[in-house]
């Protein structure tokens, strides 16, 4: 959402940044994941709650924030810009905010059991590909929220934006009541 909702207001390169930040960790966790996954967990296993509650307080402020971006922006009519670095760095931070990725990957690694062989280039594959998935994926989000901010009307755009916010504060409700 987060993703689609900034191409949607400051078009596809940022959201093509957005998207890079995200496969960056996606990419990272699953290679923590090949290499030491187990590890990791059992590190992050007593932190996870807070982990899960500062996750869903991160969403919940990056949702009002929006709205509120979004109020102020129809105001002032000029929209503040983010550096190219900030968006990448911002999307690593949130992406890395999220306990669970890490484990997803442990738990598709691990859930094949036998049939999962630890070979060094199975394992670059296996992360290569989670890399190149994520990204092409993120990829299609930033391109839809470019494509409707050249097709969609301005009044469509906003509540587009206020709506997107709005799941975006409620997942962040939903990991921090799990």
């Amino acid at each position: 959402m987060l993703i689609v909702s900034l191409a949607m207001e400051r078009g596809f390169r940022s959201g093509l940044l957005a998207a890079a930040g995200v496969a960056t960790v996606d990419l990272t966790f699953a290679a923590i994941a090949v290499f030491a996954g187990s590890i990791v967990v059992t590190v992050l296993l007593p932190y996870e709650t807070p982990l899960r509650v500062l996750s869903g307080l991160v969403l919940i402020a990056l949702g009002v924030y929006g709205i509120i971006r979004l109020g102020q922006r129809s105001q002032d009519s000029e929209a503040t810009e983010l550096s190219e670095g900030r968006i990448y760095l911002q999307f690593i931070a949130l992406t890395a905010l999220n306990p669970f990725t890490i484990v997803y990957f442990l738990a598709l690694i691990t859930g094949n059991g036998a049939d999962w062989d630890y070979a060094l280039a199975d394992c670059l594959w296996f992360i290569f590909g989670v890399g190149m998935a994520s990204l092409s994926w993120q990829i299609l989000l930033a391109y839809i929220g470019a494509t409707a901010r050249a097709r969609l009307s301005d009044r469509f755009l906003v509540a587009s934006i206020i709506i997107g916010n709005i799941v975006v504060m409620a997942l962040g409700v939903q990991i921090i009541i799990l």
